[in-house]
């Protein structure tokens, strides 16, 4: 066994950004949705609506949709004494506190001119199984069908050159185009701003109902102590149009390492079968001034002589006076 000090210039630090299909089906694009009929009639129906991607007994949760407002209109009261107390209030409070980090914010959707502020709105939040890191901003492709007509959907990455945030989250709006590109016009509704909002960061997506409405009038029912299955609404529009693309992005950080042998290094060994165990001497007079040896194994230790990593090579490397070799260690994490 050889030790050798690496130096800095040993060290080569990359980052590679690698996306893959968020579905289960590893399809790009999922066309059909399913519900549970005992999780919609269970207790948790009354915050969200769980999506599947086939009614079979391999079906796993794609995304999940719910509704949120900030009256707490569009569902039962928990305690009819208590007015304004609603599953869909705290689902509102909930994103509130998770995104706008204010309990008294609201959320507005649109920018510039064109902009509303929103006392309500459906989400859709991905399974967190079912991503890496994020949403690959640009890859978000939604159709919505209502009795007004289809709609796609996309977040606006491609049009914008700086990234937005709100608290400490990237911030997209979402607006009708495709690709992460807007429709001529920049894709908002007037007087309603954008179709909502998209949360790369936190695999979450907000529409914006008012939009929604008066694009493909598909609206939530806002009644009050009433479960108006807004949940289903969003459901059926999604499902109805039968198209939603969008991938997961992760960032793989590389530590490159590269061992260099020069041609007088690593020409001699302290295997047994090179050397005597007992006086230390070469046992092949041969390999006296001309050795080989067969390099198999590259050890990483610290400064304190401890392994830390070790790298197999595909084959044995050979290596004498004759011969130099650089072998590159590749660490992800």
């Amino acid at each position: 066994m050889s030790f050798k000090r690496l130096d800095t210039e040993d060290f080569v630090v990359s980052s590679d950004s690698i996306t893959a299909t968020l579905w289960s089906t590893d399809a790009p694009t999922l066309t059909t949705f399913f519900t549970n009929s005992i999780q919609e009639a269970g207790s948790s129906g009354d915050y969200y609506l769980s999506v599947y991607q086939t009614s079979s007994a391999e079906a796993v949760t794609q995304f999940d949709i719910a509704y949120c407002n900030s009256l707490g209109s569009g569902s039962a009261l928990y305690n009819s004494a208590v007015p304004e107390n609603s599953p869909t209030k705290t689902l509102y409070g909930q994103y509130r506190t998770l995104i706008l980090e204010d309990e008294n914010a609201q959320f507005t959707f649109g920018v510039g001119n064109n902009i509303i502020t929103g006392s309500d709105f459906w989400v859709i939040n991905f399974e967190r199984a079912r991503y890496k890191e994020s949403l690959f901003p640009g890859s978000l492709n939604l159709t919505l069908s209502g009795s007004g007509g289809r709609i796609q959907l996309t977040d606006n990455s491609n049009d914008i050159s700086v990234n937005t945030f709100i608290g400490a989250s990237r911030v997209f709006q979402l607006v009708s185009g495709s690709n992460g590109t807007a429709i001529a016009g920049g894709g908002y509704v007037t007087n309603s701003g954008s179709y909502g909002l998209v949360f790369p960061d936190l695999g979450v997506v907000l529409l914006n109902p008012y939009a929604i409405s008066q694009s493909i009038r598909v609206s939530p029912s806002r009644s009050n102590n009433s479960d108006g299955f807004s949940n289903r609404r969003l459901y059926t529009s999604i499902s109805g149009g039968a198209s939603f693309t969008i991938n997961s992005q992760e960032t793989i950080t590389s530590d490159y390492i590269f061992v260099r042998s020069r041609n007088s290094e690593f020409n001699y060994s302290e295997n047994p079968s090179f050397i005597s165990g007992s006086t230390g001497e070469v046992i092949y007079s041969n390999f006296i001034n001309n050795p080989q040896t067969y390099v198999t194994t590259v050890g990483l230790y610290n400064d304190s002589n401890e392994l830390l990593a070790v790298a197999k090579l595909s084959r044995p490397l050979i290596k004498d006076f004759t011969k130099e070799s650089l072998v590159r260690v590749k660490l992800d994490f």
